[in-house]
């Protein structure tokens, strides 16, 4: 049984790594129009910004895949798909602002996976009210993040400012949901230690 999960989480971890991501919602910015030239100097950035935050993605989607592997109760698997199929949006939206800023995406993204679908699957073994609070810090750490990256944008690029605010709002909901399944109050060091991990994430991918 096993066995068969493995291996079918290897095919999912391909395709979010190698394929491009198909989003189900339209893209929050659809509607704004593209008439602002931004300047080189600003789309690199920003381009590095959503790459950050694209790596984030692949994170997330690892991350519930790695608490759903090891999962057996109906409400939290609910709960974790309705939230991996939003976040798979999330990484639709990031590759393509990517594109359209003439960015790249991270190459450490296959280790940040393996990485993070591991540290998925200990949480789902460990106790089912931690593995909810493990996810709702892990939200709440993302909209943080959210928040500073909007502060940096550019005033003039209303598109990628859309669909990270959308994106915020999503990550706060899905926070709201994991509590509201009685998630536990994770251990002030452990949320120290993931504060830091996320850092030496951001720092990297905004490199690389």
């Amino acid at each position: 049984m096993y066995i068969d999960k493995f291996i079918e989480e290897i095919e999912i971890g391909l395709k979010i790594l190698f394929s491009p991501s198909l989003s189900n919602r339209p893209r929050p910015d659809k509607k704004i129009s593209n008439k602002v030239n931004l300047s080189s100097a600003i789309k690199k950035k920003n381009a590095k910004l959503m790459r950050v935050n694209h790596s984030g993605e692949i994170c997330a989607q690892a991350l519930y895949r790695g608490q759903l592997l090891f999962n057996e109760d109906k409400k939290i698997e609910k709960s974790l798909q309705k939230a991996a199929g939003e976040e798979i949006d999330h990484l639709a939206w990031c590759e393509e602002r990517i594109g359209e800023l003439n960015g790249k995406t991270s190459l450490l993204n296959p280790i940040l996976y393996i990485g993070s679908i591991g540290i998925g699957g200990i949480a789902s073994i460990i106790d089912k009210k931690y593995n909810l609070g493990f996810l709702a810090e892990t939200e709440k750490q993302v909209s943080s993040h959210l928040d500073k990256h909007l502060t940096k944008l550019s005033k003039n690029d209303v598109k990628t400012k859309k669909i990270l605010e959308q994106m915020k709002f999503d990550e706060q909901q899905h926070e709201i949901a994991a509590k509201e399944l009685g998630a536990a109050e994770l251990p002030k060091p452990i949320k120290k230690a993931m504060g830091i991990t996320s850092k030496i994430m951001t720092t990297l991918t905004y490199k690389i």
